[in-house]
């Protein structure tokens, strides 16, 4: 029973750590990268449809990305989903594709990201402590009701520890990488 909550705990840290790879991934670095576009969603027949399950984006070189959409009516509602997100880029198409130029990063603009990011890396330390906290309280549930001794739950709470801080530790490594992709010129 502690082992199946530990081990629930677990997987929900590793899922938060995904989630912020995930949510990085989309960040700008001065770097042309379909993950900054595949995400944005555009109107397709009345339903919210992410770019890369409507058009195919590759990577020509290292400062552009190239939408091709599979159906041309939808230049348009992509090129102003580009313009409403928070990338900063400025579509340009030729009927049948989109470009996207990636102007190189000002100090101010990777300051702006490096603060953007330290969000989303706090954000992810607190769920994890949330976590942490939430299992900790349904342990301690279980030793007022008996089902679990003192000793069991003082062990599992270092466990829970243990995992806190490997995962935070984690956290602040993926942070790392990020602020160095960000400050590279």
């Amino acid at each position: 029973m502690i082992n199946d909550i530990i081990t629930d705990s677990e997987n929900r840290m590793k899922s938060a750590i995904n989630v912020l790879q995930e949510d990085l991934e989309g960040i700008r670095t001065g770097r042309a990268t379909p993950a900054l576009v595949e995400k944005l969603t555009v109107d397709y027949y009345g339903m919210e449809t992410p770019f890369n399950q409507v058009a195919n984006i590759s990577i020509p070189d290292a400062k552009t990305i190239l939408i091709r959409p599979f159906e041309t009516n939808l230049i348009r509602p992509m090129e102003k989903a580009i313009q409403a997100s928070e990338l900063g880029l400025t579509p340009s198409d030729d009927g049948k594709s989109i470009r996207l130029m990636l102007p190189p990063l000002t100090e101010d603009r990777r300051r702006d990201l490096m603060k953007l990011v330290n969000n989303r890396l706090e954000e992810t330390r607190v769920a994890i402590r949330n976590i942490r906290r939430d299992t900790i309280k349904e342990l301690k549930d279980l030793e007022k009701a008996k089902e679990i001794s003192e000793d069991e739950l003082k062990k599992a709470e270092e466990k829970i520890q243990k995992l806190t801080d490997q995962w935070i530790t984690q956290v602040d490594e993926i942070g790392k990488r990020k602020e160095a992709e960000i400050m590279e010129v």
